[in-house]
């Protein structure tokens, strides 16, 4: 059985590797957003109630997520493990988490850091490139265009969106930095967290992460 936290930043690799986690470990990614979308979608109560907050541009209490991801974690498909990806984010929420996961008899067993330097995650969230007029969708280092200024289908000038400006992923990474340090404490203290490097192929990251939960003392 694998229970697992998976953190890291923007553009560490995390939605590429909890999709390989899926399939090896057969156990379910859930992701915050995704969950929240479905309580709305199937208007539990729950959901309903998040989506009051919601509707006001508020952020969906601590309490009610919660709520929601324990709705989610007694359903058959997590009874032998699941990932979780993107929460907790502070360690208020990382208390309310173990709380709830330990009244279920699920504890966590891993906590897995995917740690890539900022100079790289810059190169990654920024080298992205759109065509003006057919959308094809470039990355500077990782899927070149021809020329750098062109589509190679259609011959359009190409364009960086804004959230992909420098800038604007900085302020993204800066602001994952100061919720994020505090966590890596909280589970270090708790011998839980181990952490990666997610520099390489994505089989290589892949390995990493197995070796940590396939250890005897995981």
């Amino acid at each position: 059985m694998k229970r697992l936290i998976l953190l890291g930043a923007p553009g560490a690799g995390k939605g590429t590797q909890s999709k390989r986690l899926v399939v090896n470990y057969g156990i379910p990614q859930i992701s915050t957003g995704d969950i929240l979308r479905a309580a709305l979608k199937n208007g539990t109560e729950l959901g309903v109630k998040a989506k009051t907050y919601m509707d006001k541009g508020e952020l969906v209490p601590d309490d009610v997520v919660i709520g929601i991801i324990r709705e989610r974690l007694i359903e058959k498909d997590c009874s032998e493990g699941f990932i979780l990806d993107g929460f907790p984010r502070t360690v208020i929420q990382a208390d309310a988490l173990e709380e709830t996961l330990e009244s279920l008899g699920q504890p966590i067993d891993n906590v897995v850091n995917i740690h890539v330097d900022e100079k790289e995650l810059l190169l990654r969230l920024t080298g992205r490139r759109i065509c003006t007029n057919c959308g094809e969708v470039y990355h500077i280092k990782f899927n070149p265009p021809e020329d750098e200024h062109k589509c190679d289908k259609c011959g359009s000038d190409l364009y960086q969106r804004d959230d992909d400006k420098e800038e604007t992923i900085s302020e993204r990474l800066k602001v994952y930095s100061s919720t994020t340090t505090p966590l890596i404490d909280y589970y270090e203290k708790k011998n839980l967290l181990a952490t990666v490097e997610g520099v390489g192929s994505e089989i290589e990251i892949f390995d990493r992460i197995g070796a940590i939960l396939n250890s005897p003392s995981a």
